[in-house]
């Protein structure tokens, strides 16, 4: 710290959470890697195990990845804003990138296959996600990590930007959730009803996802863990909206 301040620390009980979140994250998705591993035989691109890329790289990108990056404002809320930004877009972007993939994988193994595309209540919820979430991604780095938009414009869609980043991680986990029981009632619907190890690692799985989604949200909502704006910040804030309102500092 400079001039014998003390260092900033984080709100009381933020870092147990955001610890809980991550092992939460890490521990499913080592679920799925052991589902799709010990029941589904793996994944390999470009053959009949093409189809398990899908449900490993929606969980990374669509639910770890960006459950992560809404969590950027909250753990780095001491570091330069123009910083966590950038850090919040490159999460978000590699998560959209993992996510192309999956839906890749999954449109090339049902046309080998010969199974139908987007017929089913999943199917529709999950390309939902991805699309509003490429906007909102899009959206996002226009107003704020490249901003032309006029600072009374970027304060009004500052928080439609947080209320749908919650919503599309929320359908995210309900789209994986809902993936999750179409894959059990395609591939074990005779014995899912009776226990059997698979179901029931499956079911771990979608709770883990569940208890994910809880943990981040409640970070996400808690008004005192919001990140305050550093004084340099408010400064640069008040020049922007000089430049671009026309009002002086004061006004």
């Amino acid at each position: 710290a400079m001039d014998g301040a003390p260092p900033p620390t984080s709100p009381t009980g933020l870092s147990a959470y955001v610890a809980v979140s991550q092992l939460l994250g890490l521990t499913l998705l080592a679920t799925t890697g052991a589902w799709l591993g010990r029941y589904r035989g793996g994944v390999a691109w470009h053959s009949p195990l093409q189809f398990n890329a899908h449900p490993l790289c929606m969980v990374l990108g669509m639910v770890f990845l960006q459950g992560d990056a809404l969590l950027v404002y909250r753990v780095f809320r001491h570091e330069a804003k123009r910083s966590t930004k950038a850090l919040h877009a490159l999460l978000h972007g590699l998560a959209l990138v993992i996510a192309l993939v999956g839906i890749i994988a999954v449109f090339e193994s049902h046309r080998t296959e010969g199974i139908p595309d987007m017929y089913s209540l999943h199917s529709w919820c999950g390309m939902a996600a991805f699309v509003l979430y490429l906007l909102q991604w899009l959206l996002g780095c226009g107003f704020f990590l490249f901003p032309g938009a006029s600072f009374s414009l970027r304060g009004w869609y500052k928080p439609q930007h947080i209320f749908f980043g919650i919503a599309l991680f929320i359908l995210s986990i309900t789209s994986c959730l809902l993936g999750i029981t179409e894959m059990l009632l395609f591939k074990i619907s005779d014995s899912y009803s009776h226990f059997v190890p698979e179901g029931t690692l499956a079911n771990i799985l979608g709770m883990l996802l569940v208890a994910f989604g809880l943990v981040v949200s409640y970070v996400l909502t808690r008004e005192e863990w919001k990140r305050l704006p550093l004084a340099e910040e408010m400064a640069l804030s008040m020049d922007f909206k000089t430049l671009t309102e026309g009002e002086s500092p004061g006004g």
